[in-house]
Parts: C-alpha cells; sequence; structure tokens
C-alpha cells in the first residue's frame, strides 16, 4: 500500500493535495459540529467560495449533512475519517516519524497526530481523541485509572466515547487540584471519564501545593488516605507532560524560585519534580498524591503533550522510564528530531 501511495503521490500529486483539503474539512466539521460555511472557512483559513465549492461535493458523496444549524459528519463520513486517518498518517510520513522518535527516546510507543496544537486547537482535540482510544484498549476489569489535570487531560476526557469496557474500574486523581479552573482540575476530569466509562471514581479534595504542617493534619482525613491509597494502586495512569516554567506558574511559586529553576536547567515538571532535559532531578516541590517512586512501578503509562514548546519537556520525562506510552503531535516531534540532531554535532 505504501508502494502504491508512493507511485501515486509522483504521478499525481494533486489527488493527495486535494483529498488533504477535504479530509481536513471534514475533520473540521467532526469536532465543531454543527457549524457554518463562514466559521468553517475562518477555522480553516480557506476562502468561503472553495469552501461552498468542496462543502457540497462531500454532501453529495454522502459524507456531509447541511442543515438550518450548520453541518454534520454523516455515518459515512466517520466511517472515512476514521479509514483515511492510517493512509494520512503515510502520506506526511508519521509512521516513520513515529519510529523514529521510539528510537531516539528509547521508548516502547510513540503515537503522533498531524499537525502543530501551538498553531491548531483542533490538533489539541485530536490528541484527546487518539489518547482517549488508546486508553480504552489498556482498561480491564478492576483497573484503577489515575489521571492528572490540565488542558490536554480536559481533552482526553472530553473525546471520551460512551460505554463500558470492563467490570469495577474506578477513575482517581493522581494529584490534588491545582489552579483556579474547574474543568481542567483532576478531579473534574477523573469524574467525567469515570461517567463516559461507565465506572466509579473518587476526589481529592485537597490542593496540590500546600505547606507541610497542614499536609500532615490533612493526610489523616479518612477519605484523603482512601485516595491516597488507591493512587498506590493505579494500573493505569494517564498524565499531561508540563513545562517546568509554566507549571511552575501554575503552583504560584514566587517569581525569583521560577527564574531560579529555569537557570538551572529546568525545562519539565511531573508529579511535582522539576527535571533538566536529561532527566535529572532539579528540584522537587511539596505536593499530594502520586509519588515518583509509584510513577515507576505502574502497569501501564501514557504521556500526552503537543506543541513545539514542549518538545524539551518530552525529552526529559521520556527518559524517566521506556515502558511507556508517549502521545504528541507532528510539530513537537519534528522539534524533538532538530534538538536531537543540534546535539550530536
Amino acid at each position: 500500500m505504501v508502494d502504491l501511495i508512493e507511485l501515486e503521490k509522483k504521478i499525481v500529486p494533486e489527488i493527495f493535495e486535494m483529498m488533504e483539503k477535504r479530509y481536513n474539512i471534514l475533520r473540521n466539521v467532526y469536532y465543531n459540529q454543527p457549524i457554518g460555511r463562514r466559521a468553517l472557512a475562518h477555522e480553516l483559513d480557506i476562502g468561503e467560495r472553495t469552501i461552498r465549492t468542496e462543502v457540497n461535493i462531500l454532501k453529495e458523496q454522502g459524507l456531509l449533512n447541511i442543515e438550518s444549524m450548520g453541518m454534520y459528519v454523516t455515518e459515512d463520513g466517520v466511517k472515512v475519517l476514521v479509514e483515511l486517518k492510517d493512509v494520512m498518517h503515510k502520506l506526511k510520513g508519521i509512521s516513520e516519524l513515529e519510529r523514529r522518535l521510539e528510537e531516539l527516546l528509547k521508548v516502547e510507543k510513540i503515537i503522533i497526530v498531524p499537525g502543530n496544537s501551538d498553531e491548531n486547537g483542533l490538533v489539541l482535540k485530536d490528541m484527546g481523541k487518539t489518547t482517549s482510544i488508546y486508553l480504552r484498549k489498556l482498561i480491564k476489569k478492576d483497573s484503577i485509572i489515575g489521571v492528572t489535570g490540565g488542558t490536554t487531560m480536559a481533552h482526553v476526557a472530553e473525546e471520551m466515547s460512551f460505554g463500558k469496557v470492563a467490570d469495577n474500574v474506578l477513575v482517581t486523581p493522581a494529584r490534588g487540584g491545582l489552579g483556579k479552573d474547574v474543568e481542567t482540575q483532576s478531579n473534574s476530569i477523573a469524574a467525567k471519564l469515570a461517567k463516559k466509562l461507565d465506572g466509579s471514581y473518587r476526589l481529592l479534595h485537597i490542593p496540590d501545593n500546600i505547606d507541610k504542617m497542614t499536609l500532615d493534619v490533612v493526610l489523616k482525613i479518612s477519605d484523603v488516605k482512601e485516595v491516597i491509597e488507591l493512587i498506590e494502586q493505579m494500573d493505569i495512569l494517564v498524565f499531561g507532560i508540563g513545562r517546568a516554567d509554566i507549571m511552575a506558574e501554575r503552583r504560584q511559586l514566587p517569581k525569583e524560585k521560577i527564574e531560579k529553576l529555569v537557570k538551572n536547567g529546568s525545562v519539565a515538571e511531573a508529579f511535582g519534580h522539576y527535571f533538566d532535559i536529561e532527566g535529572k532531578e532539579v528540584w522537587e516541590s511539596l505536593t499530594v498524591g502520586l509519588s515518583l517512586e509509584d510513577f515507576q512501578e505502574i502497569e501501564k503509562v501514557i504521556g500526552v503533550a503537543g506543541g513545539e514548546d514542549k518538545a524539551e519537556a518530552i525529552i526529559s520525562i521520556a527518559s524517566l522510564r521506556k515502558n511507556i506510552t508517549i502521545i504528541t503531535d507532528e510539530g513537537a516531534a519534528k522539534k524533538i528530531i532538530k534538538i536531537a540532531e543540534k546535539a550530536t554535532k
């Protein structure tokens, strides 16, 4: 199939340009439906006349429905999107990019979503959908799934499809709460995932960054103790990979401390630990939930992050354990390769 695609690309390259355009139109409608032509043209930065022509073709093929509220992808359209995904991966060389990154980072599995989430919010939704599909494959009876907070993880919960996968599935926050946005709190994400998976959930009603005296008192509360014990027993972890400076700001660390972390080479944060690009610990903050030691013992771990700005953070976290799956985007993947190539010169 790959050989045929390569041959066709050489003989009729315009066919693949057209296919990619229509694939992107379908994908955008699917994630934003119902959506009007004008809004779609704005999303894709394509002229309304072009959109009108392409949309009419997709409608004639039975892939789109146009109603008063806007456009929808039909059942046939959804099937085409699923079937085209692998083709688009091969066309864009993503399958090869995944293999190259697995060798470079020396990790178990890399999954790359086309595009750059720094430039296109739709890519973040794609990462959420891809992560949710992959997560469903890992869940088994009595699974305890730990999740962290953040925008990326909120998209994972949002894109998770409804439906029970296995009996007695439990979802729990892997960390305490962080920030003021309820939608991106680990508690909210755990609850949403559990409901979609027809499982149960626990909540950890405690901030991620508190002083030691308060922490010692809170850890004696029975509800908190129960969640901490569940965190230690989890067999699946899904977490967002964070940049050190951004996470330090979210934890409201003093400006001087953030500057010192950056000066000392911190590029990534995970579970209250700050790491340099080689995965060496620079500093540990007092936090609640999953420890670095627990992280090493979990059976299945999925780290999710995209965008060129997360490249160094991904490199850093990938060095913490080899049996990890990293789900990222094209933008981050290509930047990681550039960093690696520069380091070897």
